[in-house]
């Protein structure tokens, strides 16, 4: 290319001053020539180094990838604002900057992932959440002490062939998250629940059937609040680990004192003349949470143990028209679970979980047990459960949260759906 221009600059000198006249010319002719030659390489040579900082300029867009390659995250995505944020390109000066979104800034359905594992919020110091869930039963040949397993069946001394049950709760919780360090939180939910008892044999036929369906209008459960507070931060090698402590106030109708009836048609069939929406007894839970991102992933688990308190009431007999005080303690139980999830894309994640809560027999005594502790059969359990979840990022500050839990054991409900709609100040 310089020697090209080189060449036509050559030619149009020679053209416009002939070589006849250059000889012949007087000097102050040759010295205005020259001038202008001079003049003309030097406009030159300017042309020539724009010409090459421009190449230099489309060489560095040319060879600059097109996205970056994801980075691993060395803080948790809690301590980065929630609220997208640009910084401008470093030009200086040229016209080709322009605004790029700062790369190490995890994507929004990774925050929200980490906010529905830790529990934590990076995005303000307040949030509200409404949930509904729904749990369907299905159970053959249960037996039933009096008891409410779970928070949601109901155990009795039923001589039942099967039960089925429909659970609806209406979840309403606030948070505060202070520095992001500590954690309070107040949970109510409002329970609906409809159970249907059947048994074979009327009338001395195998073949008939009777059953009973009871509801319960919605109604208070048991009402918790907990407090959590983050002491590991999450590094290159170590995770982010919060410890909680959550305590169950006894707010919803206790499983105790609740008459037995049997059906005038069946006598094998007894069902519940209610249902109870709270375990009557107060409890407290200490756990500790582990979370670690890996842009796009984040791996987390659980660990936590309930002990609840034992209570005096003043009828724990099922038998109508009977009443006798007692005291009751619900066996302790331990959870555990771990999972992994995915951000797909700036606005979706999925995640994949399992869980198993392992709890203890319950204990009883009253006149009928001789005034010692005697434990109530089938009231132990171990409910495990699958867990396919999905976190869809609406705006900023909303965040849509559907999940599905199978029952892996019989204890556990055939299956769990909840979709929550956590917002975020």
């Amino acid at each position: 290319m310089h020697r090209s221009l080189s060449l036509g600059a050559v030619v149009c000198l020679g053209t416009l001053v002939p070589s006849s006249l250059l000889y012949a010319a007087s000097d102050p002719q040759v010295d205005a020539l020259k001038a202008e030659l001079a003049a003309l390489k030097q406009r030159y040579e300017a042309q020539q180094q724009a010409l090459m900082v421009l190449e230099q300029r489309v060489r560095q867009v040319e060879e600059q990838p097109a996205a970056p390659p994801p980075k691993r995250l060395t803080r948790s995505p809690a301590s980065e604002p929630r609220n997208n944020q640009a910084v401008a390109a470093a030009g200086g000066g040229s016209s080709y900057g322009e605004s790029l979104k700062d790369d190490s800034e995890p994507a929004q359905s990774v925050s929200n992932l980490y906010d529905e594992a830790s529990g934590f919020f990076g995005g303000g110091k307040f949030s509200v959440e409404t949930g509904i869930t729904y749990a369907r039963y299905d159970t053959r040949q249960l037996i039933l002490n009096g008891f409410l397993a779970l928070d949601s069946i109901f155990l009795g001394n039923i001589n039942l062939d099967r039960i089925k049950a429909d659970n609806w709760t209406l979840d309403l919780t606030a948070r505060y998250n202070l520095d992001n360090r500590w954690q309070f939180d107040v949970n109510v939910p409002i329970i609906y629940r409809e159970s249907t008892y059947q048994s074979g044999g009327v009338g001395g036929n195998a073949q008939g059937i009777s059953e009973r369906t009871i509801t319960r209008d919605p109604t208070l459960g048991d009402v918790n609040f907990g407090v959590a507070y983050k002491f590991l931060d999450e590094s290159e090698n170590t995770p982010d680990a919060v410890f909680s402590v959550r305590v169950k106030a006894p707010t919803g109708k206790d499983p105790f004192g609740i008459k037995l009836l049997r059906d005038t048609e069946n006598d094998s069939l007894s069902y519940p003349e209610d249902l109870p929406t709270g375990n009557g007894v107060w409890s407290i839970t200490p756990g500790i949470s582990l979370v670690k991102t890996f842009d796009p992933a984040v791996l987390f688990g659980s660990l936590s143990y309930t002990h609840t308190f034992e209570d005096s009431f003043s009828d724990v007999s099922s038998t109508i028209n009977q009443k006798v005080p007692g005291k009751v303690k619900i066996g302790d139980s331990f959870q555990i679970g771990a999972g992994v999830a995915f951000a797909l894309n700036e606005k979706m994640s999925m995640s994949f979980s399992v869980s198993d809560l392992i709890a203890r027999r319950s204990r009883i005594k009253s006149a009928e047990t001789g005034d010692s502790w005697a434990d109530v059969k089938s009231s132990d359990a171990n409910a495990a459960y699958f867990n396919v979840g999905m976190t869809l990022a609406a705006t900023d500050n909303l965040t849509i949260v559907p999940n599905l839990s199978i029952g892996l054991t019989d204890d556990a409900p055939d299956f769990t759906f909840s979709l929550k709609f956590p917002y975020y100040f």
